[in-house]
């Protein structure tokens, strides 16, 4: 049996006459572990669930409203002068009232009016309509051309060189070719979002089946996996985080280039709004869409890599 370890306290030694000697000698340091202990001593969490969920959403909220709230000041400060030429956060509330208070009008449940007197939001959802529709053709195909160039050697030395070069093409550089294509506007601006977005779909799926674990393909020859099973089982959870994000990136380049487009066509949609307010000298309604832009695209990059996350559960 171990002896057990004891500490005791010895008395400083006593000078002449009792008088107590020297203690600097024999003083023992404070433990650091207790002092850390001391200096950084962890915050009680709180115990009830409401008050966690509480506490988390103040943490992850709080930083970003003090730090808009720091900007708007300073815009403030910057521009709210009589002889500013860019409009203060004040004017812009004062000019742009009426579209941001009322941002759905012309909008209901099951259509958009037509006659251009709608919100800035009946804008968005036309935009976010057309770039549904591309999105969607350049998730498919883009994934599909991925995992082709990703699996054959001889298909990536064909098709990634070309590729290479065609990512480079800015977006508005495609719309004289989709309009002498299509001949419309409307499928002219589907055609640029599934050109812009596409590029990085293909690559970043292909960068995830290349780098797929040489155990993970042993393992699929030991066990003699059909074609489907392999995708299912192996190349589907290997790719991934690979695929997804080149989906999030596709995603905001869908979005860049529909505002573009409609730039540049007209009609209908959040581009032809920020060029309509630009033409009428409205800058304050140009940034109050250029808000709304931002807040969609990263509505959208959220969705993207929620959906991601689902999938890589499964």
């Amino acid at each position: 049996m171990a002896a057990a370890q004891t500490t005791s306290h010895v008395s400083p030694p006593a000078g002449p006459a009792g008088v107590p000697g020297d203690t600097s000698a024999v003083i023992v340091p404070y433990p650091e572990e207790a002092i850390s202990r001391r200096r950084f001593a962890p915050i009680a969490k709180p115990s009830h669930p409401l008050l966690v969920k509480a506490q988390a959403f103040a943490g992850g909220v709080l930083p970003t409203a003090f730090m808009v709230a720091a900007l708007l000041l300073v815009w403030q400060l910057l521009c709210g002068g009589a002889d500013s030429n860019f409009p203060s956060p004040l004017k812009v509330w004062t000019e742009s009232h009426e579209v941001i208070v009322h941002p759905f009008k012309g909008v209901t449940w099951t259509s958009i009016a037509d006659n251009g007197d709608v919100g800035i939001a009946g804008h968005i959802l036309t935009s976010l309509g057309r770039v549904l529709i591309g999105y969607s053709f350049s998730a498919v195909i883009g994934v599909a051309l991925g995992i082709l160039i990703g699996q054959s050697v001889f298909a990536y030395r064909a098709l990634d060189p070309l590729f290479q070069v065609l990512r480079t093409v800015p977006p508005l550089a495609w719309l004289p070719i989709s309009l002498a294509i299509f001949q419309q506007a409307g499928p002219s601006t589907i055609f640029l979002i599934f050109i812009t977005a596409i590029w990085p779909v293909i690559l970043n799926t292909a960068a995830g089946v290349q780098n797929i674990p040489m155990a993970y393909r042993n393992v699929a020859k030991v066990l003699s996996l059909n074609p489907i099973e392999y995708f299912v089982k192996i190349m589907l959870p290997a790719t991934v985080p690979h695929m997804f994000t080149g989906l999030r990136i596709g995603v905001g380049m869908s979005w860049l280039a529909i505002v573009a487009a409609e730039m540049v066509q007209g009609g209908t949609g959040i581009g032809f709004f920020i060029w309509d307010s630009y033409n009428s000298s409205l800058l304050t309604d140009t940034i109050v869409a250029l808000v709304w832009i931002g807040l969609v695209g990263f509505m959208l990059d959220r969705i993207v890599a929620y959906v991601g996350r689902i999938v890589a559960r499964t």
